[in-house]
């Protein structure tokens, strides 16, 4: 077995770290939204107008969820990314069109190719599990 000083993602906070900390994930939120509202009305009507609290929550949930501080916890308390989502109609359509849009936004962040690559993958789990939530 060999031993690497590198820890790969998913572990620890590696990915915190290679999403830019909480700085970056905001970033990438911000970007999603403004994403999401040009491309995909459908999703973005299911989101409040005023997006304050609405990047807030997803961006302390990310860094959490990222390996981060768990910050949506502190300020928000739990959560279930499924069952907070419940009483939406997200179908096959609007979860594709969710990442597609989550797809671009980490397009735009400096981030490695290879964690772009994962993180996108990542978060195909619970864009999923929404899904199927609301079937």
């Amino acid at each position: 077995m060999q031993i690497t000083d590198q820890a790969g993602y998913g572990y620890r906070d590696t990915s915190f770290q290679a999403a830019g900390g909480e700085a970056g994930i905001t970033q990438l939120v911000r970007d999603f939204y403004q994403i999401m509202d040009a491309q995909a009305p459908k999703i973005s009507q299911m989101h409040p107008a005023d997006r304050d609290v609405t990047i807030d929550k997803l961006a302390k949930f990310l860094c959490g969820w990222l390996g981060g501080p768990r910050l949506f916890s502190e300020h928000y308390g739990p959560i279930s990314i499924p069952q907070a989502h419940a009483h939406l109609s997200i179908g096959i359509a609007e979860r594709d069109a969710w990442l597609a849009c989550m797809q671009q936004a980490i397009a735009q962040q400096p981030y490695a190719a290879d964690f772009a690559d994962y993180l996108l993958a990542q978060l195909r789990i619970p864009a999923e599990r929404v899904y199927q939530v609301s079937q």
